[in-house]
């Protein structure tokens, strides 16, 4: 089939049924040749007799995913970027100027581009199915809607609902997109072809006029904002909003509202244009955007893989868990689980445990339901699905047993093998210990090959990451299994070998002494804190990190991993002072910061200086060395796991995990990633300074002084690849 198949054109009577079915691909895309080939279809229309055209998509859950990201990846330089940009600018006003009435039909995802092209059509009209998202997530990339988005949506929608759908690259479903009238009509999924063309045959009967669609502001607020006065506000509250949202790391938001600044009200509609692709331009040739593509492409590969190299291991299906523990970390898995579809068993050994883990869930579910994600229906339904037991009723049919309990192994060992008593054969053990050795708690279970970690980040039902945990004796299957468990329950998993830390809180854990040596060295808790949000730009500074985890789980962690790596960890003087102090963070309201009873952070407590034997912070050193000791130890300890002790396999599973897990800044692609584009040399020369002056904790490790020798990349030295063949053809949704 030809592409001339994939975009074709299906007579009814006076109307056209345009069909979009991109021949070998799941899902449409506005590649380079589909978009020629729609400038050849609305050529024929033109010279055609038909009086209306109806846009349908043949692809299940998906109307047109966008433009085609390979292509924009691929694309280096502004010239290109400008012909891509005129000649889609050209086929998107030609079928805004066809002299028929264009009707878009949109059952699925209709994003980017393909919210961009339906723009350009006269009418609108949405099923109701779930899978109907419409909207422009072009800033997630780090550009900004190219095809004609900044400039038509507003126009469609007015101010306010815009800049909430482009600024966020928010995507809205068909009842939301009616409401703010982004569509017309909002049907249900099995009539809307049907009603689609029963509207076209009206529009015929009524004489078939053109339609420009303008805003039209009802109520006096609505008037206000969209007046010549209301504007400005309007503007300036917006990019209030960005920078405190991005920081000012992330340039695509800001230039998008540029964008919508200088043109709205515009008559020029070709002038409006060049705006909108001069400042796309400016965006999409920077290392942000880039970066941000890259993590793109890393996700959508962890939608195609199995967590095993073996392509003939298929998970084991799960329709029901049990988990061990219904504290607010078990409370948290019920409730993500419970939200997907999954029946959930929470066992704990008193009434009031289950109670805590059921009121988190509720909790979280109760959020939803104030926001209007679900309805009342819909959140008796989820907790319906949520049970619990002071006993093992009812664990005989559970697919997986996933404990969270306390952090304590012989606890943890007994719990195991008292458990797997009462499970079937087949069912995977999961453990979700942060710390201790799978390994170790393998040997309580009497078939080991059905054990396997996995690791939740806290909250549960925020953090995405999932770290797949794989002993030396766990099976492809069970792998496999926790792996498409993770991803059905909306989280990214990284499969990792057992370890000390595993990856994220190994590479983490350095970085968070590092900072107390800094604090030693004389550096305010407040001062390092906002260079790293704000200079950085981490979510939050490794102060306020430890507050978070918990200061005695910090010890804790700090002399676990001191005795499993040795001197490599070396530990701050003022552990000891930490330790014999009441401070344990904001769970007890005094750590490094005070937190009010809501758990609220305050201001810095001055009086822990004094308390950990240190005197009045004086700053003496520069933002870079603070900075870059943090990072860069991040890295050096990165290197081992990599490439010496292959926790993971590649550097893209280093890169995706510190950015679900920890939040380290997407912008920057990635902890290995800014690695490379600072460049191995040096990241390890600079170490060796600090080493020199502050000891051996900072002396570059051998993998990564090898890579420095000849200045090599961390992606060229992937076990399976760098960016181009592991991760870079993988992804098939556009833009």
């Amino acid at each position: 089939m030809s592409i001339q198949e994939s975009l074709r054109i299906v007579p009814k009577g006076d109307i056209a049924l345009l069909e979009w079915d991109l021949f070998g691909e799941k899902v449409n895309k506005l590649s380079t040749p589909v978009m020629f080939r729609l400038r050849e279809v609305v050529e024929e229309l033109k010279k055609s007799s038909f009086k209306a055209v109806v846009m349908v998509s043949r692809k299940s859950k998906i109307f047109i995913a966008g433009a085609d990201i390979e292509e924009i990846k691929r694309i280096n330089t502004k010239e290109e970027f400008n012909k891509v940009l005129t000649q889609a600018h050209e086929i998107f006003n030609a079928l805004e100027d066809l002299p028929l009435v264009t009707i878009a039909a949109i059952n699925g995802a209709c994003l980017g581009g393909g919210c961009e092209m339906v723009l350009a059509c006269d009418y609108r009209i949405a099923s109701d199915s779930p899978d109907t998202k419409i909207g422009l997530p072009e800033v997630k990339l780090g550009i900004l809607p190219g095809f004609g988005g900044c400039v038509r949506l507003p126009r469609t929608v007015g101010l306010p609902a815009s800049l909430d759908i482009i600024l966020a690259g928010k995507a809205v479903d068909g009842r939301k997109a009616e409401k703010i009238g982004l569509v017309d009509a909002c049907v249900p999924a099995q009539q809307l072809e049907e009603r689609a063309l029963a509207w076209a045959r009206e529009k015929i009967a009524a004489g078939a006029k053109k339609r420009r669609k303008t805003y039209r502001p009802v109520g006096a607020m609505n008037k206000f904002m969209d007046s010549f006065l209301g504007r400005p506000v309007v503007f300036s509250q917006a990019k209030k909003g960005v920078l405190k949202e991005t920081k000012g790391f992330y340039p695509a938001p800001l230039k998008a509202l540029e964008v919508v600044s200088r043109t709205y009200g515009m008559s020029q509609r070709e002038r409006a244009l060049a705006i909108e692709a001069e400042c796309f331009i400016e965006v999409a040739t920077t290392a942000v955007s880039k970066n941000l593509i890259d993590l793109f492409y890393m996700m959508e590969a962890v939608k195609k893989q199995t967590g095993v190299e073996g392509k003939d291991v298929k998970p084991l299906p799960v329709q029901s868990i049990a988990v061990l523990g219904a504290g607010t970390m078990g409370g948290g898995i019920a409730q993500v689980a419970a939200d997907k579809g999954i029946l959930v068993r929470m066992k704990d050994i008193s009434n009031e445990q289950l109670a805590v883990g059921f009121r988190h869930a509720s909790e979280i579910f109760g959020k939803y339901l104030k926001r209007k994600r679900i309805t009342k229906y819909d959140f008796d339904a989820k907790m319906s699905r949520i049970s619990g037991t002071l006993d093992y009723s009812g664990f005989q049919q559970m697919d997986v047993v996933i404990e969270a309990i306390i952090e304590d192994m012989n606890l943890k060992k007994k719990v195991i093998a008292e458990t797997v008593k009462h499970l079937n054969p087949e069912c995977i053990f999961a453990t979700n210990t942060s710390s201790l050795s799978v390994t170790e708690m393998a040997e309580a279970h009497p078939h080991p090959e059905n054990f396997v970690g996995m690791h939740f980040f806290n909250p549960v039902d925020k953090m995405p990451l999932v770290e797949v945990i794989r002993g030396p004796k766990t099976s492809d299957v069970a792998t496999a299994t926790i792996f498409e468990l993770s991803k059905r329950m909306g989280k990214t998993p990284v499969v990792v070998q057992d370890g000390p830390g595993f990856l994220v809180n190994r590479l983490l854990m350095p970085y968070m002494i590092e900072a107390m040596f800094l604090m030693q060295d004389g550096m305010a808790i407040d001062v390092v804190d906002r260079w790293y949000t704000h200079k950085f730009g981490m979510p939050m500074g490794p102060f306020r990190l430890m507050d978070e985890v918990g200061l005695d789980v910090c010890i804790k962690v700090v002399k676990i991993f001191h005795k499993s790596l040795g001197d490599r960890i070396e530990v701050p003087k003022l552990i000891t002072a930490l330790n014999e102090s009441s401070r344990k963070g904001k769970k007890n309201g005094r750590g490094f910061y005070l937190y009010d009873a809501k758990g609220q952070q305050l201001s810095v407590d001055r009086a822990v200086y004094g308390e950990l034997g240190l005197g009045a912070p004086t700053n003496p050193l520069t933002e870079k060395e603070c900075l870059e000791r943090g990072v860069f130890t991040m890295i050096n300890e990165a290197s081992l796991a990599l490439i010496e002790d292959r926790i993971v396999q590649t550097p893209q599973d280093v890169d995706l995990a510190m950015i679900m897990g920890t939040g380290f800044p997407p912008f920057r692609g990635g902890l290995l990633k800014y690695a490379d584009a600072l460049g191995t040399q040096y990241v390890a020369q600079e170490l060796e300074l600090y080493a020199s002056k502050c000891g051996s904790r900072l002396r570059p490790a051998q993998p990564l002084a090898n890579l420095a020798k000849t200045n090599r990349k961390f992606y060229a030295t992937s076990h399976k690849g760098g960016v181009e063949n592991g991760v870079g053809a993988q992804a098939e949704r556009g833009v």
